[in-house]
């Protein structure tokens, strides 16, 4: 994620502040320009002291302390881009879910933040009904009797996150059950989506489609069977050799959306890094596999070999860091060298499917 810094008096902030601590301005982030904008209230509107000409509004979901995003003053909805996103939020009349759907849009934000910094089309289902995407945050109790089989996941352009995603303890559990080494509420989001983008960008060019299949496998092996053989006898033998995670090497489907989503967290980690200008010199006399001269933007950097040979140190320091402090590592996988090629088809098929800006 990116560091920001305060238009105002130049105090560094983060991305999910409405306030600055140090001068009191109040902050708002533009999507279009990537800032957090100091404000100056103009009546009920607000102006950036570094540009007068706009006005802006909070977005309506800022009233429940979920939100810090601009909207123009002309936008009729009221909603930001990445709020539009959601159909279905949950029952805020309830104490306990208005903390948990806090805790979810922070996730969401960042994911959105994300799509929009690897320049990939954000659209709304609502207003898109055949190309966008759209969020549905739900409880179980929410859907009545069919609440049993209802999972997070993705269908159609919906990605539906389980409330009970937002809850740690039950998140761990979860988490324990599956046998998982990572679960999370952004990761669900970065691999829910993957499966919105593998629809968009895979599968409807044929080229493109033919390039996956050689890397990830023929996804028109059934999914119902592969799953439940999944669940039944476990991960393929060996497979960590050529998949990032037990999951990916249960149907092509699954092993696209959880490289897709540790793409992204290889670009947000590097990112970060690049931001706080982290450099890496352990005190070892081989230090050519942990050493970390410099850091780049990974979204501006179109080889993704110099990305990985970033973030392998990088969480190589983090995990270490963590287990000084009794912490589980940030970043228990292994990515092995087929996985490193996966990866790079992701970010060779983006840089081509940037929108121009």
């Amino acid at each position: 994620m990116k560091l920001f810094q305060c238009e105002n008096c130049n105090n560094p902030v983060f991305f999910e502040n409405d306030k600055c601590e140090q001068c009191g301005y109040h902050l708002g982030y533009l999507d279009t320009t990537f800032d957090l904008l100091a404000l100056l209230p103009n009546l009920k509107q607000w102006q950036s002291p570094t540009d007068g000409l706009q006005n802006f509004v909070r977005c309506k979901n800022y009233a429940y302390n979920v939100c810090n995003w601009l909207v123009p003053d002309t936008d009729a909805t009221g909603f930001c881009k990445a709020c539009k996103l959601n159909r279905t939020i949950p029952d805020i009349g309830i104490k306990k879910n208005l903390k948990k759907w806090r805790r979810i849009e922070v996730a969401k934000h960042r994911l959105v933040f994300q799509l929009q910094k690897l320049r990939l089309p954000v659209q709304s289902k609502l207003a898109h009904p055949k190309t966008g995407f759209c969020f549905d945050f739900l409880s179980r109790r929410d859907v009545g009797d069919n609440g049993k089989n209802l999972m997070t996941g993705h269908a159609n352009g919906v990605v539906t996150i389980l409330l009970s995603e937002a809850d740690s303890v039950l998140r761990e559990q979860m988490k324990r059950e599956m046998n998982e080494r990572y679960r999370t509420l952004i990761g669900h989001f970065r691999h829910e989506i993957g499966h919105y983008y593998w629809e968009l960008l895979v599968y409807s060019n044929e080229e493109i489609l033919n390039d996956f299949r050689e890397l990830f496998g023929d996804e028109r092996t059934s999914y119902g069977d592969a799953l439940q053989n999944y669940y039944k006898n476990g991960p393929q033998k060996k497979w960590r050799k050529n998949f990032i995670s037990k999951y990916s090497s249960s149907h092509p489907w699954e092993d696209w959306a959880e490289t897709w989503a540790h793409y992204l967290h290889l670009l947000d980690t590097v990112e970060t890094a690049y931001y706080f200008g982290i450099k890496i010199e352990p005190n070892l006399k081989d230090k050519k596999h942990l050493r970390m001269k410099s850091i780049v933007d990974p979204y501006e950097e179109s080889s993704f070999k110099k990305i990985v040979g970033k973030a392998i140190p990088l969480f190589s320091a983090i995990n270490s860091m963590n287990r000084s402090m009794g912490i589980a590592d940030v970043y228990p996988f292994v990515i092995s060298k087929p996985v490193i090629r996966k990866m790079e088809f992701i970010h060779k098929l983006l840089k081509k499917n940037r929108l121009t800006v």
